[in-house]
């Protein structure tokens, strides 16, 4: 990992207080730091009916919002999001002492909870998704990792001042630190900018390319909702379900930056669903025949795949915003609207299993066998044998979120590749090279294996330019998307074609076109042209 990515940004800091006040309160009623006396069934579910409703109803708002009032989801309501979260934490130490009030202080704090917590993710989410992209993965890692640090210490303080502690000390140093953390966002980028109801189809195919991958978080959300509504009823899990949260949050960050840095590589939601599928829906259906400390580990096994996917979707709905120049409020509450509903329905569940019997068999068949349905439909249609591929050829299909080198911004060292020097260059006949001498280089990768692209026909090597475009892409650093963009300019299409052919804006194309300019270090395309024309083979 290169050396300025290794440093902790506050945004880092900020992110991972955040995550511990979610945790500390959005539990569905599953509450790790008030008094277990206080935890009644009645309240803890009319607290998760509120504050689920809440929250799903936040994300639905805002993906109608931010399509038909694009200028109104450019604001920044830092103060409005932390002063939300602040009320709701208050609410519940309120009904802790106004016992003639406490379902309605209960039920007041999980909408305010609710809303405040929606507005927060979303905060952070447009933030990530403004930076470049190493940058903002690289902090929303880090920031995931330490959360877990910061959520174990509050263990080690009496639960009477912990109630006290998040409302008064962490809300406002979350807000604090995103209030910074904001003022560094470029907001004159085509996401910021971009009117929807200028291209609808644009945002009609990013729904169509990216609801399988929504689906498939969704269902992971539907198997932690099962396990917290059974924690619910059976307190000793409790503290497994919120504690293997965070376990899972710290570990799935730091395999994945131990991964990174070693290695680039490309991981999609889809593709994480598809390998954790065997696992839990085998962990679903083993339910009914083992006993209560397999549940435990069941719990935490759901809940630590459950962390690692909602880290993945943050980066996923980043890379669209970037790749597609849409508003990132637009798609992270797109997949916020599906995936909540379907941990509230897993929440329900989860609950009423309880009390329902199956001819005579014990509830957790019940609940193994609606799961594995649930889980089942989900793979079929993942996998496009449900329904019909929506997605024609020559489009962009769901794009799987890429980890490119941290240090790819630094210049190809020449010693990796061969050079090919142009006839009669001083250079080439051993002339002109002074100590002073800057030969004209041009840097040519080594052979490697052709990766997987994002669309359905870019990323084949069919020609001499589509391998040159690929040997750039090693090079310098580029994303399969400035790579497409790269090789469609090279092709002679025009902005307006490139738009059409890849379903985004024309300004978009603009954007990307300047990005690959300036990681090539050229001005027009010509010069991209002569680069080509360098390359060997």
């Amino acid at each position: 990992m290169s050396g300025s990515a290794a440093h902790t940004h506050v945004s880092s800091w900020g992110y991972a207080c955040f995550l511990t006040v979610n945790a500390t309160s959005i539990w569905g009623g599953v509450f790790p730091f008030l008094p277990m006396e206080f935890q009644t069934a009645e309240v803890t579910l009319t607290f998760f009916l509120a504050q689920s409703l809440a929250f799903w109803g936040a994300f639905v708002a805002s993906t109608v919002g931010s399509y038909r009032f694009p200028r109104a989801a450019r604001r920044m309501m830092v103060s409005l999001s932390a002063l939300l979260v602040f009320a709701g934490s208050a609410c519940l130490i309120g009904a802790m002492y106004v016992f003639e009030a406490a379902l309605a202080l209960v039920a007041a704090g999980g909408v305010l909870l609710g809303i405040g917590c929606a507005g927060m993710f979303m905060l952070w989410q447009r933030y990530f998704a403004s930076l470049p992209p190493a940058q903002g993965n690289v902090r929303l890692v880090v920031g995931t990792a330490i959360a877990p640090f910061i959520y174990f210490a509050l263990y080690l303080v009496p639960i009477a001042l912990t109630a006290f502690l998040v409302p008064l000390v962490f809300v406002p140093l979350c807000g604090l630190c995103i209030a910074l953390s904001v003022r560094e966002m470029r907001m004159d980028q085509p996401m910021f900018e971009d009117v929807p109801r200028d291209h609808p189809q644009v945002y009609r195919q990013v729904v169509a390319d990216y609801w399988r991958s929504a689906l498939c978080v969704g269902s992971l959300a539907f198997a932690s909702g099962v396990i917290r509504g059974i924690a619910l009823l059976h307190q000793e899990i409790s503290l497994v379900v919120n504690s293997a949260s965070m376990l899972g949050s710290f570990v799935s960050a730091a395999v994945l930056l131990l991964l990174w840095r070693r290695m680039s590589f490309r991981l999609g939601l889809t593709s994480v669903f598809r390998v954790v599928y065997p696992l839990v829906i085998t962990g679903f259906l083993l339910l009914p025949f083992l006993g209560a400390g397999y549940l435990n580990l069941f719990a935490a096994f759901t809940y630590m795949v459950f962390s690692l996917v909602l880290m993945l979707m943050m980066m996923q709905c980043a890379q669209v915003s970037r790749d597609r120049g849409i508003n990132p409020v637009f798609i992270y509450a797109f997949f916020g609207a599906v995936v909540y509903l379907m941990q509230a329905v897993g929440f329900l569940l989860g609950w009423v299993s309880d009390f329902v019997s199956v001819d005579g068999f014990d509830w957790l068949f019940f609940v193994a066998m609606v799961s594995s349905y649930v889980l089942g439909i989900t793979l079929l249609a993942s996998t496009g044998t449900l329904f019909k591929a929506v997605a024609s050829k020559g489009t962009v299909t769901a794009d799987p979120i890429e980890f490119l080198p941290l240090d790819s911004t630094r210049a190809p060292r020449i010693e990796h590749y061969a050079v090919r020097m142009p006839k009669g260059s001083p250079d080439a006949a051993g002339e002109g090279g002074g100590a002073n001498a800057a030969p004209s280089v041009k840097p040519v990768p080594k052979k490697r294996r052709n990766r997987p692209s994002a669309s359905d026909d870019a990323g084949t090597i069919r020609d001499r330019t589509s391998k040159q475009c690929r040997d750039l892409q090693e090079a310098y650093g580029l994303s399969t998307r400035e790579t497409e963009v790269m090789e469609l300019i090279a092709r002679g299409n025009s902005m307006a074609s490139i738009a059409e052919r890849l379903v985004i804006s024309e300004n978009t194309v603009r954007t990307h076109a300047k990005h690959i300019y300036t990681k090539l270090d050229i001005h027009k395309r010509q010069e991209l042209l002569d680069m080509l024309h360098d390359l060997e083979g």
